[in-house]
């Protein structure tokens, strides 16, 4: 499948949200564990596979063309990263209202680029198939 540059767009910027948000979570994560309400290991871990799947992500959004399950991948991935997100603050002690408002943020955030990933998916998988 051909990636349109629509695609290939929403794909870097999803990739340098997750590596920015990796940045701050594993770089900060005995900092951010306070306000936020939440474990420092959870934030450190999270960070560290968000650097792992930033990484996946702007590798795709490099490619001009790539196997449709690749990209379907992402969006999935995304999907279920925002429902985790969510879960975990029920698996969660105690969380602060910083955190619940920074979890519950970022994982709209999340669904928003799922969306329109999967947008950007269809188009490129509607075009390569003309």
């Amino acid at each position: 499948m051909q990636l349109s540059s629509f695609l290939r767009t929403v794909l870097k910027l999803d990739a340098a949200s997750c590596l920015l948000m990796s940045a701050a979570l594993a770089g900060g994560s005995r900092v951010l564990s306070q306000p936020l309400g939440l474990p420092a290991a959870f934030l450190f871990e999270s960070g560290v596979l968000l650097a792992i799947v930033g990484l996946y992500i702007l590798w795709l959004g490099t490619r001009e063309e790539t196997a449709p399950v690749l990209a379907w991948v992402v969006v999935i991935g995304n999907i279920g990263w925002a429902l985790a997100s969510v879960a975990a603050l029920t698996m969660l002690p105690v969380v602060a209202g910083l955190g619940l408002a920074a979890v519950v943020g970022q994982a709209a955030a999340v669904l928003l680029f799922a969306a329109l990933e999967w947008r950007g998916v269809r188009e490129s998988a509607w075009a390569s198939a003309r």
